[in-house]
């Protein structure tokens, strides 16, 4: 059974709880052994005999001259483990077994392998089972026993190519953090879309693309689409932590050697700039528009607005200049390279 939304006091009660467990507690027994040992010390002062002190402490003297020396425990691990005593005609028959039948367990190999003539224990078996696991022979069980079908690959923080968007970081100049973000329209009462919007918040300049769902595969297809026809180099992509900007669409970031950057949690806010984008598009383009309904019909149409955005509306946070203004009058103001 799972369990979802629990209150947050239960919650930080279960990590305080987590930290106190994988917590390094002191050594009990190295404290026993040094109550014992303040114990004999303070009958020797009182004036006992080293060997009245100790009997009475309960423990020989020359344990406690070594826990004096030593209070802490030393390891029982012997200093040369025994090897494997298995063999590799052993081997091979534990692993063939295993792959003509991936749920069998230890009990029923070791079964068959009696069958067989091999003379071994089911302990042995198991060892050899986690032998293979380990370097990637067979499949574990439970692996096996999940449902069937395609299942969304899980990536750890460390693998992830996505990381998370440094707090201050804003870009600087055009291309170097284009914010993408999903809007979900009606263009009939029955029929949603998804509205991927691509906006530059340096130059605000604008692109988007309209898919049925909000797929990674959508998210992808606007990522060709921004690197394809965007009049500046892209160097990085800010995101929310939405599934869509997750599967081929990180795996795109990372082929192309894109930074690709995901708000932190509840920020919205960090989004601002492809957020207010979103709003003209919702109500200067299918709030003020009879639009068709069918996807490769309303594409145009998008592209057409998208040009109008870029070109002709004046914006006011550059002094009414359009971003294709914007863009020209800087590359004007940016001297030539010493490479020219």
């Amino acid at each position: 059974m799972q369990v979802f939304g629990l209150p947050g006091h239960v919650i930080r009660a279960g990590r305080a709880a987590s930290r106190l467990a994988a917590a390094k507690t002191p050594d009990i027994a190295a404290a026993a052994r040094r109550d014992a040992v303040a114990r004999w010390r303070s009958g020797m002062r009182q004036g006992l005999s080293a060997q009245t002190a100790a009997r009475l402490v309960g423990v020989p003297r020359s344990t406690l001259y070594r826990w004096q020396a030593e209070p802490q425990p030393r390891s029982r691990r012997p200093h040369r483990r025994r090897g494997r005593q298995w063999t590799r005609e052993l081997v091979a028959a534990v692993g063939a077994i295993r792959l003509d039948n991936p749920m069998w367990g230890k009990g029923k190999i070791a079964v068959l392998l009696a069958r067989e003539g091999f003379q071994t224990s089911v302990s042995t078996v198991g060892r050899i089972l986690a032998a293979l696991v380990a370097r990637g022979v067979v499949t574990p069980v439970p692996i096996l026993r999940r449902s069937p079908g395609p299942r969304r690959v899980r990536f750890t923080t460390a693998e992830r190519w996505a990381r998370r968007l440094p707090k201050g970081r804003r870009a600087t100049r055009p291309g170097e953090l284009v914010q993408i973000d999903t809007l979900s329209v009606n263009i009939r009462p029955d029929k949603p879309i998804k509205h991927f919007t691509a906006y530059c918040p340096v130059s605000k300049w604008t692109l988007a693309r309209v898919a049925g769902k909000a797929s990674a595969t959508a998210a992808k297809s606007l990522l060709d689409k921004l690197i394809a026809e965007a009049p500046f180099p892209v160097a990085g992509i800010q995101v929310d932590g939405g599934s869509e900007f997750r599967s081929v669409f990180e795996e795109e970031c990372k082929r192309r050697g894109l930074d690709l950057f995901v708000l932190p949690p509840k920020r919205p806010q960090l989004n601002g700039a492809v957020e207010r984008a979103q709003s003209t598009w919702r109500y200067e383009f299918y709030a003020s528009y009879d639009l068709p309904q069918r996807l490769d019909h309303l594409q145009p149409l998008v592209d057409a607005f998208a040009l109008r955005f870029n070109t002709v509306r004046p914006h006011q946070a550059l002094d009414g200049r359009t971003p294709a203004q914007y863009l020209e009058a800087l590359s004007a103001e940016t001297p030539p390279s010493h490479m020219c």
